[in-house]
């Protein structure tokens, strides 16, 4: 990084769950902001939100929003992306978008920090980075380190995600669902087809015709893409579970080479982003209670699949709303100023 004054940074969806995180996470990594534009819906018109002790206004969105601005995070939905993020593009900023618009777009890199950095040099094709699917970036983060080791020919993964990933009307309704239960009051569904409390929905996103969801061929395709490896089988099922943050994942593997559970566990212990929580004789396991609030993604009950020659069982968890979204978009943001923004 060069600029000594700082950063010109656009925060677009700021008033979202997200959009918050991202605040947060800009304050907690001490990234170099110089100056910080808010921008949201008309519905936001009036608020102010509050960044290292400042009130700061939100704007309205527009597409001359971008004047001057180095970056522009993006968490404002497919559709507010589509339609502005090659707008402030052109502006001279660099987007990092955290919907789904541009994910597999062939000229635009998909990012997870700690697995392909290298591709957010190709941000200049289109002046915009894409942050990957919550779900993709934490299995990613943990198995890193065994594709660099020893290879995976195939991934089968099944997600227990959290409400928040749905939004803030899906946290809502959950804590409504719990509070009419205690009260003995009838159960309403609003955002979920189904009941959520109590319950587990394998449906995440709209289905397709070949019977997957939208939300499990994210992971079959991200996964393909950031690793940069179309020859990796991936399968996944993804369900929706009774839990405000914290998306966990059941992921089994096979090797390319035989790897024993004692030499995965050696390798995530210092991989980065990870944090190894994997002593279950203690009944010390990564849970999704315990994620909320941290940058690191928790890997642990890592065993060896005994019904195939090199398979490997782990446990995944991390915060959906900080590494899923808000800190992988900000860790593209500090690979950008440290290498690539003058």
């Amino acid at each position: 990084m060069t600029r000594s004054e700082g950063y010109k940074v656009a925060v677009v969806g700021a008033t979202g769950a997200v959009g918050g995180a991202m605040l947060e996470v800009l304050e907690r990594r001490n990234f170099p902001v110089k100056e910080l534009r808010l921008l949201a819906s008309e519905r936001s018109l009036g608020k102010k939100l509050l960044f290292k002790d400042q009130e700061i206004p939100v704007q309205v969105l527009t597409k001359d929003s971008f004047a001057g601005i180095d970056v522009a995070l993006f968490s404002a939905g497919a559709s507010r992306s589509l339609e502005f993020a090659p707008a402030a593009a052109a502006a001279g900023a660099v987007v990092v978008d955290n919907s789904s618009a541009f994910r597999m777009d062939p000229e635009i890199p998909l990012v997870v920090p700690e697995v392909n950095p290298q591709d957010i040099a190709l941000y200049t094709k289109r002046g915009i980075i894409a942050n990957p699917n919550c779900s993709t970036i934490q299995m990613l983060v943990a198995l890193k380190p065994i594709y660099d080791k020893v290879g995976i020919k195939r991934i089968v993964v099944s997600t227990y995600q959290a409400v928040s990933g749905t939004g803030t009307k899906a946290i809502e309704e959950l804590k409504k669902q719990a509070k009419a239960y205690a009260a003995g009051d009838p159960i309403k569904s609003e955002v979920y087809p189904h009941q959520i409390l109590f319950n587990c929905l394998p449906h995440i996103d709209s289905f397709l015709e070949n019977g997957y969801t939208k939300e499990e061929m994210k992971m079959v395709n991200e996964t393909r893409k950031i690793f940069g490896d179309t020859s990796i089988g991936v399968t996944a099922t993804t369900v929706r579970v009774p839990v405000f943050y914290g998306h966990s994942e059941a992921v089994n593997i096979e090797t390319g080479v035989k790897i024993s559970a004692a030499e995965v566990k050696e390798l995530l212990a210092d991989a980065p982003g990870v944090k190894l929580v994997d002593r279950p004789d203690l009944c010390e396991y990564p849970l999704a209670i315990r994620c909320q609030g941290k940058f690191e993604t928790l890997v642990g009950r890592i065993r060896e699949d005994e019904s195939i020659a090199n398979g490997i069982n782990l446990w995944v968890v991390s915060d959906n709303i900080l590494k899923g979204a808000a800190l992988n978009a900000v860790q593209i943001a500090e690979v950008l100023i440290e290498k690539y923004i003058p």
